[in-house]
């Protein structure tokens, strides 16, 4: 396997620096010090901001082309890499190296996207003469880069929600500041090495890992024009009423719903919620944490759920054949142990799983969780899925919309009638039908409503919220 370093720069205006080895990063799975990386300061990240904000002009002014040639230069540097990128996520996140490789995978095709994303910027010629005052006028719009942008990324996937903010930022031409979680900081430092080998103005880009507290300017500095997040609610409502004048785009959490209907093909089924629900150890935010079973197959379907769950290989992410590696740290598995056993105490049956040890949990079912347990009501993240019966359809898309958070649904079904009347009916951001909720491709729109967050990622609908339309009048004399 490959080698990491030492230690890791960050990236201070398109230049790799060393200020400090402040910032250590553990291997997940061992809890060793797996690296260390620079620790953006207060006075670093004004540097950074001051940089984007010179380097404006010249990102705005860049051919369409020339944005093109960095992205695809970017998928070519990271096609090299692949092994070194897979290896960075499988230490610094914990994530089973399978797992891994497909990040790597969703990171290159990101990329891809944006640079075919990159020529098609277009605007639309408007006509004005629609009553007699504005006879002889014609109008036309074009979309601008909306300036420096913020990006914060989260821990669970530290290369592809990374690649979901700088990729369409470089294709319309925004200079960033990135802060990539300070648990997972590797995966955006080696894009930025990536990027630093391109002709990208002075001031584009800058990576700088940061503490929570050191990282305010990243929010309320009104000379950035727009906050990305991705991470938890609590954190993320919190940023966007700091924020002051700028758009912000929250991509949050989730506690994502699968309808298994009496018609669905029960092995298909079974295959992609166990996927859905244990991949990378349940650490994503549309990963699948509510079942909800037609009654007539309810039984049937429990028990396949079961043994296939109890199989599960858990252990060291490094081996191929593991499917449950650690979860981000052993707090946040006692957290979620916490929340098995209240949930038991309240009344649920534990159907398997449940143990702990270190930061590692067992895949575990459970079933008739209390709806406001914080097991089911809240986001798990992590490996926990709760099962439920249902009699009549309309009552599980109920059952769905019965949360405060909408990302997204999965729903196996062979009614179309019903298929048609759950995308009208269910109040999440996207309904996936014949597969779970935690399916998703690098270029639709993805992102949620209520506590799930606001605006879209997906290549071509985060440019349109890294843009700003400009109107031209023309009066023919």
């Amino acid at each position: 396997m490959p080698k990491l370093k030492d230690t890791y720069p960050l990236y201070l205006n398109n230049k790799a620096a060393q200020p400090n080895t402040d910032l250590e990063v553990t291997d997940k799975y061992t809890g060793e010090v797996a690296f260390r990386t620079a620790l953006a300061t207060p006075d670093v990240i004004e540097e950074a901001i001051a940089g984007a904000v010179r380097a404006t002009e010249p990102m705005a002014k860049m051919a369409s082309f020339e944005r093109q040639d960095v992205l695809q230069h970017c998928v070519s540097r990271f096609r090299e890499r692949y092994d070194e990128l897979a290896y960075s996520l499988c230490v610094e996140a914990g994530k089973p190296i399978k797992d891994a490789e497909g990040e790597v995978d969703r990171l290159i095709d990101t990329f891809k996207i944006a640079a075919e994303e990159s020529t098609r910027n277009y605007g639309e010629v408007q006509p004005l003469d629609i009553s007699a005052r504005a006879k002889g006028y014609m109008g036309m719009w074009k979309r601008v880069p909306i300036g420096p942008c913020s990006f914060i990324s989260p821990f669970n996937f530290p290369l592809n929600l990374a690649a979901h903010k700088i990729a369409p930022a470089i294709a319309v031409g925004c200079p960033f500041v990135m802060k990539p979680a300070s648990k997972t900081p590797l995966g955006a430092i080696i894009m930025g090495e990536v990027l630093a080998e391109t002709d990208l103005p002075e001031g584009a880009f800058s990576i700088l890992p940061a503490s929570r507290d050191g990282a305010d300017l990243f929010t309320t500095d009104e000379r950035l024009k727009l906050l990305s997040f991705t991470g938890s609610p609590g954190v993320g409502w919190d940023l966007k009423a700091k924020a002051g004048k700028k758009p912000v785009i929250l991509e949050l959490g989730g506690n994502a719903a699968v309808i298994v209907d009496k018609d669905a093909d029960l092995d298909h089924a079974l295959e992609r919620i166990i996927f859905g629900a244990f991949y990378q150890s349940g650490q994503s935010c549309i990963g699948v944490q509510r079942i909800i079973i037609h009654e007539d197959v309810y039984e049937r379907f429990k028990a396949m759920l079961v043994e296939k769950t109890a199989s599960l290989v858990a252990g060291d992410p490094k081996g191929r054949d593991t499917f449950i590696g650690p979860m981000i740290s052993e707090k946040e598995a006692g957290r979620l142990k916490g929340w098995i056993d209240d949930a038991v105490s309240g009344g649920a049956k534990l159907l398997c799983g449940g143990g702990l040890e270190g930061a590692m949990l067992e895949a575990t079912l459970l079933e008739n969780v209390p709806a406001k347990a914080d097991a089911n009501w809240e986001e798990a993240f992590g490996p926990l899925a709760n099962l439920s019966s249902f009699s009549d359809f309309y009552e599980a898309l109920d059952q769905v919309n019965n949360s405060k958070f909408g990302l997204q649904a999965g729903i196996f079904t062979r009614d179309i009638h019903q298929v048609l009347d759950a995308w009208d009916t269910l109040d999440v951001g996207g309904v996936v039908v014949n597969d779970v909720s935690s399916y998703r491709v690098d270029n639709m729109p993805y992102g949620g409503v209520k506590d799930s967050g606001l605006g879209r990622e997906g290549i071509r609908f985060a440019m349109e919220d890294m843009t700003e339309i400009r109107n031209l009048v023309i009066r023919r004399a």
